[in-house]
């Protein structure tokens, strides 16, 4: 399979790592190399030729040309451009997210959900090109009109995480593309080929429309590429993903030189179970929320805060489908639980289980590290299932592994203040069949979490809705509804058509 998909994605032994678009848009990159293996086994899949510092310069001077052209370019056009772009993703659906599986590890199906994830990003993209709507307000002086319009920000730098290497691109991608801006893109070091790919598929588009410089991509260090971006005061807003340690060094750097930063950080989110609900229900959301994509996921079901009267009964459900879990190569069918993406997760996931018993947790179920047959060199765990008492220094913290923990609770404003008690706040969700317990969830004294469910789980947020938490996830809104805003600059316009000139408030300046 890695032959066939490395064949159809044009990739090859050596790739350059810097690039602006188009198949003669790749420069001979002066970095060191890197090599990216894959989770899955261990297994060197490519080598990389990094971009240097110079390079970055280069790739920036071609985007900063490029935007003059681009922002010019009519809105309804832009998105043609972007819809081509997602029917060549509709062509190498299943390469693309094979090559996501094969590099980051998670299952085949999550593989391609992430590439159609992409999709409907163009196809919501292309439809937002036509609705870059601003506002006409009523103006207090006769003979004025008083409207706001929105306009291209300018180049965008894009930072993207390992567990969504292609996607969380697109969220950014595609919408600052139809609003106007062109695209710097530095892929997470563990998933470079992933980067690779979608610069290759789209190298066709790019090249037939002769855009050049806006859609970008620069493989490097944090070091030396990535700390340059953030204080780049050419790149007026930087998104970035990734730990709340890493938004926190973003934050900083770009608030020093007064550019944006939409951050989507850390998550730490719950479950609530309420004594009413509907438990098989749950308990399938809590499998998926807690063991999809091995727990490395910023959406991933981390706590369970379950009320005292069905912990039991709902464990033991939990625990047999724990027990049923099956755990290995993710391209193999019927694989629900792939490996982490490497030994240093793993290590993490151990010290945080060890810290959970010491700090007076035990665990349930799980926790072990797994010597596969045949993928003995993969990074595969099995996973935990932690009873923990509320306060547990241990589960403040995001570990980006499967590990779930398990508070009990007897009343709900009790529920809420465990769920609130943590620094993060990204997604939410509440299991019950009370319209009052759902209403008081999700009203301003519940959920504190920029995303917050009824009898849904905390993984698997759609397109259409703004994404992003608050707290030290970092406040950042991606993707739909009026996210678009993100990227544009505002600009509030007054005409004055009459032949007089009123002053606003009535002020009165000069001689009649």
């Amino acid at each position: 399979m890695r032959e066939r998909v490395f064949r159809e994605l044009g990739l090859e032994e050596v790739n350059p790592g810097a690039g602006v678009g188009g198949r003669e848009g790749w420069l001979e990159p002066k970095g060191p190399e890197l090599v990216s293996t894959s989770p899955v086994d261990g297994t060197p899949l490519a080598r990389i030729r990094q971009a240097s510092g110079e390079d970055y310069q280069q790739v920036m001077a071609r985007a900063g040309e490029a935007f003059e052209k681009w922002r010019m370019t009519p809105a309804p056009v832009r998105g043609q451009v972007v819809r081509e772009i997602g029917q060549a993703l509709r062509d190498h659906k299943e390469a693309l997210g094979a090559l996501v599986s094969l590099e980051m590890g998670k299952i085949l199906p999550e593989g391609e959900g992430e590439v159609q994830e992409m999709i409907d990003v163009a196809d919501y993209a292309v439809g937002l090109s036509r609705q870059l709507y601003g506002l006409t307000m009523a103006s207090e002086r006769p003979f004025h009109r008083l409207y706001e319009q929105w306009h291209p920000l300018g180049p965008i730098g894009v930072i993207t995480a390992f567990n969504f290497p292609v996607a969380v691109w697109s969220w950014n991608a595609f919408i600052a593309a139809v609003c106007g801006d062109v695209v710097v893109w530095k892929p997470s070091s563990k998933t470079p080929l992933c980067a690779l790919a979608v610069m290759n598929l789209i190298a066709p588009v790019v090249e037939s429309h002769g855009l050049q410089g806006v859609f970008n991509l620069v493989i490097g260090s944090g070091r030396e590429v990535g700390q340059t971006m953030i204080e780049d005061r050419r790149l007026p807003l930087i998104s970035a993903t990734g730990s709340c340690e890493m938004g926190r060094r973003v934050g900083r750097a770009v608030a020093a030189r007064l550019g944006r930063s939409l951050l989507e950080l850390g998550g730490n989110n719950a479950v609530v179970v309420a004594r009413d609900a509907d438990l098989d229900l749950a308990v399938r959301a809590v499998l998926f929320g807690a063991v999809g994509t091995a727990g490395q996921r910023c959406t991933s079901t981390r706590r369970l805060i379950i009320h005292t009267s069905v912990k039991e009964p709902f464990l033991a459900k939990l625990k047999k489908a724990y027990g049923q879990l099956k755990i290995g190569d993710p391209l193999e069918e019927g694989v629900l639980v792939g490996p982490l993406v490497d030994g240093e997760a793993v290590e993490k996931m151990m010290e945080a289980l060890k810290r959970a018993e010491a700090e007076g947790g035990r665990v349930l179920h799980g926790g072990r590290r797994l010597d596969l047959e045949g993928l003995e060199n993969g990074f595969y765990v099995q996973p935990a299932i932690v009873q923990a008492p509320a306060g547990l220094p241990v589960m403040g913290e995001e570990t980006f592994a499967p590990i779930l923990y398990v508070v009990e609770y007897d009343d709900f404003r009790e529920a809420i203040e465990i769920h609130n008690s943590v620094d993060q706040g990204l997604s939410s969700s509440l299991f019950t069949n009370s319209l009052l317990l759902a209403e008081e969830f999700l009203s301003p004294r519940g959920s504190d979490c920029g995303l917050a469910n009824v009898n849904v789980g905390t993984s698997g947020a759609e397109i259409g809705g703004a994404f992003g938490g608050e707290k030290d996830t970092g406040g950042g809104r991606e993707s739909g509804s009026d996210a678009w805003k993100g990227y544009m600059r505002r600009q509030t316009n007054t005409i004055n058509w009459g032949q007089e000139l009123p002053l606003a408030q009535g002020i009165r300046f000069g001689a009649d």
